[in-house]
Parts: C-alpha cells; sequence; structure tokens
C-alpha cells in the first residue's frame, strides 16, 4: 500500500508541478547543451523526492528503516532547497558546491564513508583513504548524475535498475520506495516528456543512490564494486568524457553534447530509440552483476569485462559521431 502511496504521490505531484512550472515559466529553453528542441517545464524531479520522503518518514516511525542511514537520507535535504532554487534562478556554483560538501559530510558522520571495499581475494578496509574517496565520490556521483540527466528518461530509468538491484540483494524498503516514487514521475518524462526532472530531481536521485550503495556496502550485503558495475553506464560515459576533454585541452566550463548519450541522439536516434538501448544495456549489466555475486573471487574480473563492454560501446558511438 506505501508503494502504491509513493507512486500516485510522484504521479499526481508531477502533474501539478507540471501546472505551475508552465504557469511560472520555470522551463528549459533549448541552449548549446541541450538534447531536446523545445521549451519544456522543468521541476517535476520535485514530485519523485517529495513521494520519497513521506514513505521514508512512513516506515521510520514503523522503525523500518535504521536511524543512520535514515538521517544520512535526510541530509539531502540542504541539496533538496538549493536544487528547488537553482530549478527557478541559476545558483552559483560555488554555493552549489558548497551545499553539495555539506550534505556529503553529513551522510558520513551519519554512516560512516565506505568502510569496506571487497576486491575478492582481499578486503581493503583503510579508512584513511577510504573517507576521502568516499567524500570525492559522492560528490562526483551527485554532480555526474546531474550532467547525464540530458534525454527523456534516461535518468528516470538508471535510477530505477540501480534501485532494483540494490533491492534484490539486500531486500530494502527504501528502493523499492524510490522505485516507485520514480515510475509515477517517468509516466510524464517518457519520450517525448512533458516534464523535465531539473536539478532538484537529478542531484537527489544521485544523492539517494550513493547513499544506499555505500550503507549497504557496509553491512556486507552489497559489494560497493557490485553497485560500481550496476551504476556504471552513468559514471563511465561521464568519467571517459571527462578526461577526453581533459586530453582535448577544452574549457571544462563550456557547456557541450560530447556525452555518449547525447552523440547517440546527435546521430539520429530518437530518444525513444536511445532510451530503450539504455535498457537493453542495463539488462545486461543487472545480469553481470548477478554473475559476479555468483562468484565473488573473480569481482574484479567481472568489473573489467563491464568496462571494455562499456568502452567498447563508446567506440561503436565514435564510429556514428564522433567525440571531437
Amino acid at each position: 500500500m506505501l508503494l502504491i502511496i509513493a507512486f500516485l504521490i510522484s504521479l499526481i505531484g508531477t502533474y501539478f508541478v507540471r501546472r505551475l512550472a508552465l504557469k511560472n515559466k520555470v522551463v528549459d529553453i533549448p541552449n548549446e547543451r541541450s538534447s531536446h528542441t523545445r521549451p519544456t517545464p522543468r521541476g517535476g524531479g520535485l514530485a519523485i523526492i517529495v513521494a520519497f520522503y513521506v514513505g521514508l518518514f512512513f516506515i521510520f516511525y514503523l522503525k523500518l528503516i535504521d536511524k543512520n542511514l535514515f538521517f544520512a537520507l535526510l541530509s539531502g535535504f540542504p541539496l533538496i532547497i538549493v536544487s528547488i532554487i537553482d530549478d527557478l534562478k541559476d545558483v552559483s556554483p560555488k554555493i552549489r558546491i558548497f551545499i553539495q560538501f555539506i550534505s556529503s559530510f553529513l551522510v558520513i558522520y551519519f554512516i560512516g564513508g565506505i568502510q569496506i571495499i571487497d576486491l575478492g581475494f582481499y578486503a581493503f578496509t583503510n579508512k584513511y583513504i577510504l573517507l576521502p574517496i568516499s567524500l570525492i565520490g559522492i560528490l562526483w556521483f551527485i554532480n555526474l548524475y546531474n550532467f547525464l540527466d540530458g534525454i527523456d528518461g534516461y535518468a528516470s530509468i538508471e535510477a530505477i535498475f540501480i534501485a532494483l538491484a540494490i533491492f534484490l540483494f539486500t531486500d530494502n524498503i527504501e528502493s523499492l520506495l524510490l522505485i516507485f516514487s520514480v515510475i509515477g514521475f517517468l509516466f510524464w518524462n517518457w519520450p517525448k516528456a512533458k516534464i523535465f526532472m531539473g536539478d532538484v530531481g537529478s542531484t537527489m536521485l544521485g544523492f539517494i543512490l550513493i547513499v544506499l550503495g555505500i550503507y549497504y556496502n557496509n553491512t556486507l550485503q552489497f559489494s560497493f564494486i557490485h553497485w560500481l558495475i550496476i551504476s556504471s553506464l552513468f559514471w563511465f560515459d561521464a568519467t571517459i568524457t571527462l578526461f577526453r576533454r581533459i586530453l582535448n585541452k577544452e574549457t571544462l566550463s563550456i557547456a557541450h553534447k560530447k556525452h555518449a548519450y547525447q552523440r547517440i541522439v546527435l546521430s539520429g536516434f530518437s530518444h525513444q530509440k536511445t532510451l530503450i538501448y539504455s535498457i537493453l544495456i542495463n539488462i545486461i549489466i543487472l545480469g553481470l552483476t548477478f554473475v559476479c555475486a555468483l562468484l565473488p573471487k573473480y569481482i574484479l574480473i567481472f568489473f573489467t569485462l563491464n568496462i571494455i563492454f562499456l568502452y567498447g560501446i563508446i567506440k561503436i558511438i565514435d564510429k556514428k559521431y564522433p567525440f571531437n
């Protein structure tokens, strides 16, 4: 019942957010970074977040969630506020990073950051290395999730797959809450999208997903390497694109359309076709994650195979629409 309520809050909430956005002209105008061609209302991600946190407070009241995880997820509230403001009017990147740092630091305070990385043959537990990795990782994933929310339904589908993997490994209610909250919004965001999730949606999805990944890694129910595999479609594209731009000596602050998913669209694929391909890729990655879990000693081999698989996709895209 709770999951249905979360779905309905998101579904109906997105409708009202869309009406408000249109009334107040809170719309995304196509620019040099955009993959859409018409002005579209934004901020629909607020409905996802309201639905998720209503459910979160309810399961906390019923004592169905560890209080440390609950407060770690609540640490995203400063992010919600600054992201809403950013959707209404631009916020300085310095302010955004500062708020992201505060939320990331609070997460580490409540759940301790990544406490172990199981490499199959060795469990790495050096906290002096893992704590800064945790902080940088949270910040990077929050931002890259925002970067890759560029075509209809893309960030929503990725969130569903990551949350689904975490649920299948850990049987936790938070992941299901997130899935149903996202599905309600996806009804409006499926190509051709009637509304975008905006910064409040993309930054918070990135935040929630990495918090769940870190927490369940620390409970030894879901290895962080597994989380890296299931979320790799996003972070690999963002990271390799960043490195290629650095090697090309590009000005990183200038908007671009060089992420793999953007170049697929530029090569002539529709948003819907690109989204379907991303679903198929995620199904393969999800399967690989489960095989990896069955053979934990070979976790690094499976991680490497996944990277090779994604790199191969990047090279295919390069042929269709060159990076430069």
